[in-house]
């Protein structure tokens, strides 16, 4: 167990509404996977200053000016994803494999003429599955003294008797855990013997405690039902998710002299996103005996969108008689319109002197049977990236490229523009810069054969001390987080080329650490975690893409 000291002001920083998304959803959006074509990918992305290949068209627009023929390509793959998660003694292992279209574009290359300074003017369109959210996740293990429900009572301090008369689901100052945690029979407000407005009866008696004093109920301080002589016990949680981020990309690109190129790209993105979560909690004696008691809590999102960006790049090769290549690009942020539609199911089981009794709360019960769905505005960080490119002769290409993301500078707004300041602040408290190396090279055997290589790391986009924190009000039900670490990619590839036909095959393997936690909750002016979770997510693809240039 661990506490986290969050600013006291920052529980101020909240505002009425949904208050649906969090600082994870946003990175998880705002990131993208190493994915185009097969050559691309074969050299770790590093394609920047080189140029010459349309997935360039999404890091450095100029990329495209490079080409002196058309060019129409398609791109297929198959993954297979892994997780593995150890909390204590305890490792669960899953995976999932998949079939996908990753890319098509084509490229429409123009001669000006030779002895003007502007040598080509060349189009391009492509389409390139940018992220794959398809990844399924398990755990299980001891709690200890640390329940969910212990957050759901700490989001509660404050709703009086009158509101609960309300529909709790469809109340601003009522967040879902609550109410989930309350008609589920989880958390009740504090029994004291303090005089407030709320005798605690029973068969409209007041009750007294041993010593005859009589008891009120105080609704200023809401406690779980888990009580002090039990414990809790993740008896399963699991996520599903699903889905992913389309970009298409429009390109037009200039070369100057054959030693300056120049490349705009407008790109719009689609967000298809679906999670799933199941968090099973048992609660247990000391001894570590099942009570009988318990609950599992179901969660499921949706989140789609639509965002576009534009895309400015610059490759020059600042001396004539060599080689040498070095490319700039700046990436705008994306500019996203967000629709997020969620749904919760609890079921409780819990003993009433001595009775068993079980407890169904699902949300469509109280928004006749539909998801509650909430729009907003998201901007992703501005991008930097500068590369360099070498060639030796025909037969040796060397790429090597830097790219920074500030993540802290993601923004979330309402859907009439207005700042949602709670997502906001939390992204500039949790996130950081993204550091980016990718290398790559290929080598020529013969001239219609190349082997490639390529390498990438990615730096952390969280602080040490980030946590997932919820405004009272949230409609989130999805308390798990995970603090993923730097991400590394190593890439192979072969290349056929022939008078018009070319075939490319590459291997990617990517392997992330993480720090999983089902739940955080507050505790005075900090933030108390469980246990820790370590995560291992691997990633195994292979890349086919067919091309034909002419």
């Amino acid at each position: 167990m661990k506490k986290r000291m969050i600013l006291a002001t920052f529980a101020t920083c909240m505002c009425v509404g949904a208050m649906a998304q969090t600082v994870y959803d946003g990175m998880n959006i705002s990131s993208k996977d190493l994915n185009g074509t097969a050559r691309f990918v074969g050299m770790g992305g590093a394609l920047g200053a080189l140029g010459g290949d349309i997935s360039t068209i999404g890091t450095n627009p100029a990329g495209i000016g490079i080409y002196r023929s058309n060019d129409l390509m398609l791109s297929a793959s198959y993954s297979l994803t892994g997780t593995e998660s150890t909390l204590g003694s305890n490792k669960y292992s899953m995976s999932k494999a998949r079939w996908n279209f990753d890319n098509m574009g084509f490229v429409y290359s123009t001669k000006i003429g030779d002895r003007t300074s502007l040598r080509y003017v060349n189009f391009a369109f492509n389409y390139q599955k940018v992220k794959s959210f398809d990844r399924n996740m398990g755990t299980e293990g001891n709690l200890g003294r640390y329940s969910q429900t212990f957050l759901m009572a700490s989001m509660s301090d404050g709703i009086g008797e009158d509101m609960w008369k309300d529909n709790p689901f469809n109340h601003n100052e009522i967040g879902w855990l609550s109410a989930l945690g309350h008609e589920g029979g989880l958390i009740a407000p504090d029994i004291t013997t303090k005089k407030t407005d709320y005798p605690y009866k029973e068969n409209g008696v007041q009750l007294t405690d041993k010593d005859g004093n009589p008891l009120y109920l105080d609704y200023g301080h809401y406690v779980s039902v888990l009580g002090s002589e039990n414990t809790a016990y993740m008896r399963e949680f699991k996520s599903r998710e699903t889905g992913g981020i389309n970009d298409y990309n429009f390109n037009v690109a200039f070369n100057f002299n054959d030693r300056f190129y120049l490349g705009f790209t407008l790109g719009i993105s689609d967000v298809d996103y679906n999670k799933y979560t199941l968090y099973d909690e048992d609660f247990r004696t000391n001894s570590g005996e099942s009570t009988g008691s318990g609950y599992i809590l179901e969660s499921f999102n949706k989140l789609t969108g639509v965002g576009f960006d534009f895309k400015v790049g610059a490759i020059l090769r600042p001396f004539e008689d060599s080689p040498f290549r070095l490319g700039l690009a700046l990436h705008t942020p994306t500019f996203y319109q967000m629709t997020w539609a969620t749904s919760a199911r609890l079921v409780s089981d819990l003993f009433r002197y001595d009775k068993p009794i079980t407890t169904t709360v699902d949300s469509y019960d109280y928004l006749n049977n539909g998801d509650l769905k909430f729009e907003y505005q998201m901007n992703t960080p501005w991008t930097y990236n500068v590369s360099l490119g070498y060639t030796v002769g025909s037969q040796l290409a060397l790429g090597a490229e830097y790219e920074y993301k500030d993540y802290a500078t993601t923004k979330f707004k309402y859907s009439d523009g207005s700042n949602m300041k709670w997502q906001t602040n939390e992204s500039k408290m949790c996130l950081k810069g993204v550091h980016a190396l990718r290398l790559g090279a290929e080598y020529k055997v013969i001239p219609q054969f190349a082997l490639r290589a390529g390498y990438n790391y990615i730096s952390s986009a969280f602080k040490s001390d980030a946590v997932k924190v919820f405004p009272v009000e949230s409609v989130n039900s999805d308390t798990d987080f995970t603090n993923l670490q730097s991400m590394n990619n190593y890439t192979l590839g072969i290349g056929y080329r022939g008078k018009l036909l070319y075939a490319d095959l590459a291997y990617k393997y990517s392997v992330q650490k993480g720090d999983f936690y089902p739940f955080t909750y507050k505790d005075g002016n900090t933030y108390v975690i469980p246990e820790v979770t370590k995560v291992t997510n691997t990633r195994s693809q292979v890349l086919f893409t067919l091309g034909m240039r002419f």
